[in-house]
């Protein structure tokens, strides 16, 4: 049986995440006893712990965004809504997962995909809200839009895959995969301020 490059992708996504996620979550326990030690109050210790954090629910947020997602599994919305917390605590980027009840795997992903790109849109910090009405999906986000790629960004809209890439874009390149295998396609309507993504 050959597999796509996609699935090999997914797999691969799935697998670096599963392997950092349980030593990530032996740190976090050991930097948690140290904390009720004399060092508790030390503040290099809640930098480490805070950074620590930080990397756990960041390899989390890739586990949904990169790794394997089927049509038969489901994300619950607090889940959803845990992990954004924890990626976005303290960030200039507010995220308001607005969608109530639990959601197919694939399209949290798209979904996930697509907040990173607003990320990149909004280097100044904004806000982003995330609602499902029974059928479609809306992403909203206000805020200074400085869009450094164009055609990235066209790429999203039109469907088409990305001619350019670097590590720190490759989500682009994902999303046309995805929306066929969602069945879906974006409709763009942004402007100077705010950005408005619907699939």
């Amino acid at each position: 049986m050959r597999h796509s490059p996609k699935r090999i992708a997914d797999l691969l996504g799935s697998r670096l995440c599963h392997d950092l996620i349980s030593p990530i979550g032996a740190v976090c326990n050991g930097v948690e006893l140290l904390a009720m030690g004399p060092m508790g109050t030390q503040p290099e210790l809640a930098l480490i712990s805070d950074s620590i954090e930080a990397a756990n629910f960041r390899v989390q947020f890739y586990r949904v965004a990169y790794g394997l997602a089927s049509d038969d599994q489901a994300l619950n919305d607090s889940e959803v809504r845990r992990i954004l917390a924890g990626v976005f605590k303290g960030a200039r980027l507010k995220v308001d997962w607005a969608v109530k009840v639990p959601m197919s795997r694939p399209e949290v992903k798209l979904a996930f995909l697509l907040i990173q790109c607003i990320e990149d849109a909004l280097p100044y910090g904004g806000n982003v809200r995330i609602t499902h009405n029974g059928m479609f999906w809306r992403l909203e986000a206000d805020g200074r839009i400085n869009i450094r790629d164009q055609a990235l960004w066209d790429g999203i809209c039109s469907g088409a895959e990305p001619e350019e890439l670097t590590p720190s874009s490759v989500h682009y390149a994902l999303i046309p995969y995805v929306l066929q295998e969602c069945s879906r396609r974006i409709i763009c309507n942004n402007s100077e301020d705010h950005i408005e993504l619907s699939f």
